[in-house]
């Protein structure tokens, strides 16, 4: 018998014979939000991340003036109008090492944490292209966009990769100095797509 196997033996031994006891389960599942949107753009900002909320209809537009000119990974599914006219790319280690930035969309949004929920996903990309180039931008649909995380989690597939992600990548030193870009992009822009 393994530490595991005893630890467990003698909790069973210490509850035999206990009363049942129902788990009371009214804890917040959908917090109250007016402004999704809002909410959610104010929240990415707080994470040093760029945000815009457009128009759908000029959401291609602005993508394409923001990607001219850069290498970008297009991961497959990516809508055609999202592109910004940069081809598909990103497949290897080395592209995506030269690429300037990835273009996605995302699985889910929450509002009240600013976090964006990619599962790799069509348009989402897999983990390598969303964390190895610099600058990501994402766009997310107003109707992707959730209150809370209980909202998103319902959402989500379990059994698929997730990458929760609430701004650029940063970390803090021991002395509590701010490092962007050590586990992912240096510069996350979020377009919300209405």
């Amino acid at each position: 018998m393994g530490a595991r196997e005893e630890i467990l033996g003698r909790i069973r031994q210490a509850v035999r014979g206990a009363p049942e006891v129902e788990i009371p389960r009214a804890y917040r599942t959908a917090p109250q939000v007016d402004d999704l949107v809002g909410l959610f753009a104010e929240r990415v900002r707080d994470y040093r991340a760029v945000v815009r909320v457009l128009p759908a209809a000029e959401v291609p537009a602005v993508i394409e003036e923001l990607v001219r000119g850069r290498r970008m990974v297009i991961p497959d599914g990516l809508p055609a109008e999202w592109s910004g006219g940069a081809e598909p790319a990103g497949k290897s280690l080395a592209e995506l090492d030269e690429a300037d930035g990835v273009v996605t969309g995302c699985a889910v949004a929450i509002a009240e944490t600013g976090t964006i929920v990619l599962d790799t996903g069509p348009g989402q990309g897999t983990r390598a292209q969303t964390l190895v180039p610099d600058y990501h931008l994402c766009v997310v649909r107003q109707d992707q966009i959730v209150a809370g995380v209980p909202e998103a989690v319902a959402r989500l597939d379990p059994s698929r990769p997730l990458t929760w992600i609430s701004g650029p990548s940063a970390t803090s030193d021991i002395e509590l100095n701010r490092v962007e870009g050590v586990h992912g992009p240096r510069t996350l822009e979020v377009i919300v797509s209405t």
